[in-house]
Parts: structure tokens; C-alpha cells; sequence
């Protein structure tokens, strides 16, 4: 178990695994951020579209009803019933492509100012390499810690004994150790 936790202690704090953490951290939270624009903004606005192409004055023009389910309203009239209806809604498959690609134009964006950014950082450290000026390299990534000898059959099994020794223990023999 020792080993194992050693193993995960310095793959977690590898610079790259954290950098990674917080990027899919902060994507999460961009990803809210335009899943609410599109879903609550927009979709409505395509579907509102979509009702005006079709001729319809309300949302059933939007959607294509596969299997409708009517109720009564107040007055008599019989309302489609959206909650208990099967039907295609074609703003939200919409919506959801126009989110797909807000995230990756703006993904695209940040990936492109970051590598803008590594790309001077390097030419600006081959001018002063040329100029003759000491500079410093990024440090290389540090090697993982080596893994433990792995143990004998005999260590598990006296480790094994002792647990076992531990957990059957009576109070009197706590008190005698």
C-alpha cells in the first residue's frame, strides 16, 4: 500500500499532471459559462426563429411531435402537452452544436495565445544566446522518484502477521506491549 501511495505521491506532483488539473478545472467552469449562453439565451432565440420559418405562433412549430399528449387548459381548449409529449427538438440540437463550437473556437484561441507566448519566450532566449549572455534553461521536467525495492514474500508475510497479530489483540495484551 506504502508503494502504491509513493507511486501516486509523484505522479500527482508532476508539474504537467497539476497544470493539466487546473485546465480541465477552469474548462469545466468556461463550459458552464457558454452552456448557459446557448441554453438559456440562445436556444430560445432559435427556437422563436424556427417557430417564424415555419409559420407557427408557438413552440410546437419548433418541434417535430412524434407522439403528442394533450391537456385541457382553463377554457376548454385542448394544449399540447410539452412535459408528457415525445417530440425533436430542433433549438437544442442547434444550440448544442453552436455550443460545441464556441468552446473549441475559444479553446483554439487560448492554446494559440499560449503558444504565441512559449514561441517568444524562446526566441527571445536564442537573442540573448547569441549575444552572448548566460541563459537560464527552463529546468527539465524531474524525473519521477524511483520505486521502492519491490518486498519479499517474507516482509508481506511478516507485515501480514502483524496486522493480524494487531487486529486480535485483547486489551490485556495492548496493556502488556
Amino acid at each position: 500500500m506504502k508503494k502504491f501511495f509513493s507511486e501516486f505521491k509523484a505522479f500527482i506532483t508532476r508539474g504537467n499532471v497539476l497544470d493539466m488539473a487546473v485546465g480541465v478545472i477552469v474548462g469545466g467552469a468556461f463550459t458552464a459559462i457558454v452552456t448557459a449562453l446557448t441554453g438559456q439565451i440562445l436556444q430560445p432565440l432559435i427556437n422563436w426563429m424556427l417557430a417564424s420559418i415555419m409559420g407557427g405562433d408557438g413552440l410546437e412549430a419548433a418541434v417535430t411531435m412524434l407522439k403528442p399528449a394533450y391537456t385541457e387548459g382553463a377554457d376548454g381548449v385542448k394544449v399540447i402537452d410539452l412535459a408528457n409529449s415525445i417530440y425533436i427538438n430542433w433549438g437544442a440540437f442547434i444550440t448544442a452544436i453552436i455550443n460545441f463550437i464556441l468552446v473549441a473556437l475559444i479553446l483554439f484561441c487560448i492554446v494559440k495565445a499560449i503558444n504565441h507566448v512559449h514561441e517568444k519566450g524562446k526566441q527571445a532566449a536564442e537573442k540573448r544566446k547569441k549575444k552572448g549572455e548566460v541563459v537560464e534553461e527552463a529546468p527539465a521536467e524531474v524525473a519521477p522518484e524511483p520505486a521502492p525495492a519491490p518486498e519479499t514474500s517474507e516482509q508481506i508475510l511478516a507485515e501480514i502477521r502483524d496486522l493480524l497479530k494487531a487486529q486480535n489483540a485483547t486489551p490485556e495484551d495492548k496493556k502488556a506491549e
